[in-house]
């Protein structure tokens, strides 16, 4: 039988490049296009991921300090409406009190408007009863429409005011300058006027109960000195415009009695 000998030559040669690309050095190529895709891919989902969590924090962060700053804000505004909300209060309770006050200053306004125009009345009826009368009783002095009588004998206060009223008259009640200036020129003695503050302490008033609103007190009175000078005397011989005094009312006066006459 023949041998079939088989020269080295026809062998395949495995250090020679294989024509269809299945190779050993092709299989490196391909895994390292491979490796480098991977990486990238993993880098940019890498990338992402940090650029979404910093976007989650940065707006976590943002949601949080916009929050703090509406706080802030609303209680801000909070503390505002409630310091309006007082000073609204306070000007109010100003405007109550001012319209009270002016309430008051309108009444006090009436009342005194409605005494000045009384007492024009009474001084127009005076005068035209003073008109018809031309005469005083004996012994009694006329000025204007009034006679007065100085007494000759020295009583307390209310001693000499009885006896006045007894004789159809009262202690004097000077109303004007002009008459204040006629008693000055006539007393010779320290003489009781119908004048006192018995009532309420600083507030004197006429025998007839009307208020005082024309003074003619001497320097430094009324001082009420001891605390019980409650009635009022003519200083004969001080300045027609400056000689009352007060003093005790259970002092021991000359006195005027005054009457329309």
């Amino acid at each position: 039988m023949e041998e079939l000998h088989v020269h080295e030559d026809d062998e395949p040669d495995d250090s020679s490049p294989s024509t269809n690309g299945t190779g050993p050095r092709s299989s490196k190529l391909k895994s390292r296009s491979d490796g480098a895709v991977f990486l990238s891919l993993g880098l940019l989902s890498v990338f992402l991921l940090a650029r979404l969590i910093s976007f989650f924090v940065f707006y976590h962060n943002s949601e949080g300090g916009s929050a703090a700053d509406l706080s802030t804000i609303k209680a801000n505004l909070t503390e505002r409406l409630r310091a309006s909300e007082d000073k609204l209060s306070s000007v109010s309770e100003e405007r109550d009190l001012l319209n009270a006050s002016l309430t008051n200053l309108t009444g006090e306004k009436d009342r005194r408007q409605r005494l000045s125009t009384n007492l024009i009345e009474e001084k127009d009826r005076r005068q035209r009863w003073c008109d018809q009368k031309k005469t005083c009783p004996e012994g009694w002095r006329r000025f204007s429409c009034s006679c007065y009588l100085l007494s000759n004998e020295t009583y307390s206060w209310e001693e000499s005011r009885k006896d006045c009223r007894d004789k159809g008259a009262d202690l004097v009640i000077i109303d004007s300058l002009e008459e204040q200036k006629f008693l000055s020129s006539i007393v010779t003695e320290r003489s009781w006027i119908g004048l006192s503050d018995r009532d309420e302490e600083g507030t004197w008033k006429w025998v007839d109960g009307t208020p005082l609103t024309e003074a003619y007190w001497y320097v430094g009175e009324p001082s009420n000195r001891g605390g019980d000078e409650d009635c009022a005397e003519n200083l004969f011989d001080r300045n027609a415009e400056r000689n009352w005094n007060d003093v005790r009312c259970d002092y021991s006066r000359h006195w005027i009695c005054e009457n329309l006459a």
